[in-house]
């Protein structure tokens, strides 16, 4: 055989066995290439997964942001005055005491050391008017720390010193409004009878006020019997007199002034008619209030 014909037919083996390696190799590739191309999808669909789960996380959260958050203006009409007393506890863990207590974090609070009853007492240096007092409690967080039964003090000294109230919980979670009832009786107009709860605007001069030197928060039961409680926040108020003069449009307890006589065209005296007075009085023009 001449050496050009033994040379094609070697170069005719080579490309046959070339195209059969290639053949042979291009399932490999092909179940190669979907397989991470599954396993991507499958990071996209876990990745998805997760965002949701931390959106729902998320807006739980600023749920439960915006329920803390509520407490921490006073209502309409009210001021609060609970940094005119000194606030004193039976006993407390180091760091939780009443400087955790009275901070505006909901997320600290005073934690009892010691046997039941434990108690808050809150000594004004005068003679105040209380118009209303919440609590703030968290079963989710303090679950058997939760206080279950609180009684509500109040007197001019520790000697003359009456309950007032006595409430029970199960699972509080939130700000909780103090039982004024046993001190006198609500008026009730008809309009407010006639508004829902979310449109009605509490007139708390018609509300019954406690006049007291002394204030005593009691805790005598526990969730699940648990010995030490926690307390995250005591908030006291008395009524606010500038926001009425303001909802009024009073100016100096001016409600409305008589204009001058008007001579009309008939040569005739009219009678004076009453105007109405909308001004109200700056912030700067009203007396000092010690908070």
């Amino acid at each position: 055989m001449p050496p050009s014909t033994r040379r094609q037919a070697r170069q005719r083996l080579s490309e046959a066995s070339a195209a059969t390696s290639q053949s042979e190799e291009l399932p490999t590739h092909g179940i190669l290439e979907d397989q991470p191309h599954e396993e991507v999808l499958d990071l996209d669909a876990a990745d998805d997964e997760d965002m949701e789960g931390e959106e729902e996380e998320g807006d739980d959260g600023m749920q439960e942001d915006q329920h803390r958050e509520q407490g921490v203006q006073p209502p309409p009409g009210l001021k609060e005055i609970s940094s005119l007393a000194s606030w004193t506890v039976t006993t407390a863990k180091p760091g939780n005491g009443v400087a955790a207590l009275r901070n505006p974090d909901l997320n600290q609070f005073w934690q009892s050391d010691g046997p039941q009853p434990h108690l808050l007492s809150i000594h004004f240096f005068k003679l105040v008017s209380i118009a209303h007092m919440r609590v703030f409690l968290d079963f989710e967080s303090d679950e058997s720390y939760t206080p279950t039964k609180i009684q509500f003090l109040a007197g001019m000294g520790a000697h003359d010193i009456q309950e007032f109230a006595e409430m029970s919980f199960e699972q509080p979670t939130g700000w909780i409004d103090v039982d004024f009832s046993n001190i006198g009786p609500v008026e009730h107009d008809e309009d407010e009878e006639n508004q829902s709860m979310d449109q009605r605007e509490i007139d708390w001069s018609k509300r019954p006020t406690l006049r007291a030197f002394l204030v005593q928060v009691r805790i005598l039961e526990n969730h699940q019997n648990g010995k030490d409680t926690h307390l995250r926040a005591v908030q006291i108020f008395a009524r606010d007199e500038t926001h009425s003069g303001r909802r009024r449009g009073n100016v100096l307890g001016v409600r409305s002034a008589n204009a001058l006589p008007v001579r009309t065209a008939r040569g005739k005296m009219d009678k004076p008619r009453k105007q109405s007075n909308n001004i109200r009085m700056a912030e700067w023009m009203l007396e000092p209030d010690l908070r």
